[in-house]
């Protein structure tokens, strides 16, 4: 009888389902909505939609026939963390070793392929997460968009509309961000841009997909819009410098990764890795897989297989 492991990746945008056997090979996979908020009665019902939809539709795609099929084991890494989806998860998936865990931790483990080193997270907010050999982690950012989230697509719009409104306001540059901004969100001034962004029609996730407005604008020889993008990356590598203190000696090798659609921006990612690298010890590259494969290289570990080397499937890995 064949072994299933399962890896989820219960995001702010979207919920990513992994399904492999005990070779490595990924034999089912599918996407759903968002899940990382459980709070209210109706989240929680969403929640379990999501991941019911999710999961069924993988296992299908798998060609499991059980409406709840039974892994091996099962790794989960929840956006906002996991402490309010434990119990719900236990419900839904019948598994022999269940993980249930933070999204920077199966960020790490797929973007290095399971291996010891950080990983830096900007999408929406930020956080920069790392392991050593020994075990040990450590991590930094990921307060929130009131407090912290620097670096993220929330943040950069965010700085993008304060310039807008000092040059409103006459005591900053012209940049094009003001006419984008302006034309993005069907406003008449600055002033009525941030107004209209108070709105529930404009929820933080919204707000966030203007980041790629700022890129572009950025690329068109911007000044105001270079230097968001750049003090951006330093604050994301200000993270990555802070995590590899704690767990790594200054003079000792450690493998970097990024993830996230802000290091879509070509300005910012190389910025971004020219900071990490200034030292010559950060060995910054791309990462190797998704973080719902990260999920399911830990379900396998999770399980005893710490050998099973993923196989290249065709799915979105």
């Amino acid at each position: 009888m064949t072994d299933y492991f399962l890896g989820i990746d219960g995001g702010q945008s979207s919920t990513i389902a992994t399904i492999g056997d005990a070779t490595g090979k990924v034999v089912g996979w599918a996407s759903a909505g968002p899940c990382n908020h459980v709070a209210a009665a109706e989240a929680r019902a969403k929640f379990l939609r999501v991941m019911q939809a999710c999961l069924a539709q993988a296992s299908t795609n798998a060609g499991l026939d059980s409406p709840r099929p039974h892994f091996r084991s099962a790794c989960l890494g929840m956006s906002g963390g996991p402490d309010d989806k434990a119990a719900l998860l236990g419900e839904l998936i019948d598994a022999e070793h269940m993980v249930v865990t933070h999204d920077a931790r199966i960020a790490l483990a797929g973007a290095t392929g399971g291996k010891p080193g950080v990983v830096v997270i900007a999408g929406t907010g930020s956080i920069a997460f790392g392991e050593n050999a020994a075990g040990e982690t450590a991590r930094a950012g990921g307060w929130g968009y009131i407090f912290g989230d620097e670096g993220g697509a929330f943040d950069i719009v965010r700085q993008a509309l304060r310039a807008a409104l000092s040059e409103h306001e006459g005591w900053g540059p012209r940049t094009a961000l003001t006419p984008a901004l302006l034309e993005a969100t069907s406003t008449a001034n600055a002033n009525e841009t941030l107004h209209r962004l108070y709105t529930p029609d404009w929820p933080r996730a919204r707000v966030a997909a203007l980041a790629p407005l700022v890129d572009r604008i950025a690329a068109a020889g911007d000044p105001v819009a270079v230097a968001i993008l750049n003090n951006a990356a330093h604050h994301l590598a200000m993270q990555a410098g802070s995590v590899r203190r704690q767990l790594w000696r200054e003079d000792e090798p450690c493998a970097l990764s990024w993830v996230g659609g802000v290091f879509s921006s070509a300005i910012l990612l190389e910025r971004f890795k020219m900071l990490v690298q200034l030292d010559g010890t950060a060995m910054a590259s791309p990462p190797e897989h998704s973080p719902a494969v990260g999920a399911l290289l830990i379900a396998w570990k999770a399980a005893g297989l710490h050998d099973v080397r993923l196989h290249s499937t065709g799915v979105n890995t």
